[in-house]
């Protein structure tokens, strides 16, 4: 495992420092799996990762279990942070991006065991009644999907093709949102509420958030999550509510800290990095 300034930074610094400053206001963790499996992309940072062990994965959840949080939906987050008041419980949101299949195979029975709920992010274009692939990696069908939706998992939207939104043209970005919801409606029977931000996610303009949240609401969404590092609080927009991204270079003692708030300090330089790389591209444009 490379060197992680971010654990370093997070444990030795933000952690102790934390326990005494930091702001106590009601948060949720919101926790971002994408894939439960042993592959790692070569030559790529620890903290650019994003797939989980199956071992990681199950002591993380049973680290879960033996310090008493309950897992809820995003809708259950976004009620509980809407309404401002002292949790009763230390809740958590287990989600995950992109549907594979190891979802099914090896994260569920995990979650099964501790009696965890969790979201799945679906990309409807890679989900069917055949196997289909996602970068390489098997995706789950429309009737494993079925099968874990009776069991208590829920899913969400994770558009139709998974772009990067901000690239493209409202009336584009309009067909990917709306027609994933409806996919997956008209297979599973439910109301689909729930929508994850593929990709980076672009805070900082301020202008492409108002536009982007008009028109999931306008496609029937009530909350969402994306990638901006943190735990949401009252203060969050609940269509795009922060998430800890979670991989295999999690041990106990990060998870702990992401969990507790110690690794939230990351998402001012995640902001200040995407506000200087949107005044370069001003600038050459």
């Amino acid at each position: 495992m490379g060197l992680r300034l971010d654990r370093l930074a997070t444990l030795y610094v933000s952690d102790p420092i934390g326990k005494h400053l930091r702001p106590r206001r009601t948060s949720i963790p919101i926790l971002m799996y994408h894939s439960i499996s042993d592959e790692r992309r070569a030559g790529v940072n620890p903290y650019y990762q994003t797939t989980t062990t199956l071992k990681v994965f199950a002591e993380q959840m049973a680290y879960l279990g033996a310090n008493g949080y309950a897992t809820i939906s995003p809708a259950e987050a976004a009620v509980v942070l809407g309404n401002n008041a002292e949790a009763s419980r230390k809740n958590v949101v287990v989600t995950f991006d992109d549907g594979f299949l190891d979802f099914y195979t090896d994260a569920f029975p995990v979650l099964e065991r501790f009696g965890f709920r969790a979201t799945v992010y679906l990309p409807t274009a890679y989900v069917g009644e055949s196997r289909a692939s996602f970068k390489g990696k098997p995706c789950l069908t429309w009737s494993e999907i079925r099968e874990l939706r009776g069991h208590g998992i829920e899913f969400g939207s994770h558009t139709v093709t998974h772009p990067q939104l901000y690239d493209l043209e409202p009336g584009v970005i309009e067909e990917e949102v709306l027609r994933s919801r409806q996919t997956i409606e008209r297979e599973l029977g439910c109301i689909v509420e729930s929508f994850a931000y593929p990709y980076a996610f672009p805070e900082p303009d301020v202008a492409f958030k108002g536009r982007l949240r008009e028109t999931l609401r306008q496609a029937g969404y009530r909350n969402g999550v994306c990638t901006t590092i943190g735990r949401p609080d009252a203060r969050s927009d609940i269509f795009f509510m922060e998430r800890l991204p979670i991989n295999s270079g999690d041990d106990l003692s990060l998870f702990r800290a992401k969990l507790e708030g110690a690794y939230d300090w990351l998402a001012k330089p995640q902001y200040l990095v995407k506000k200087a790389k949107s005044w370069v591209g001003s600038a050459n444009s």
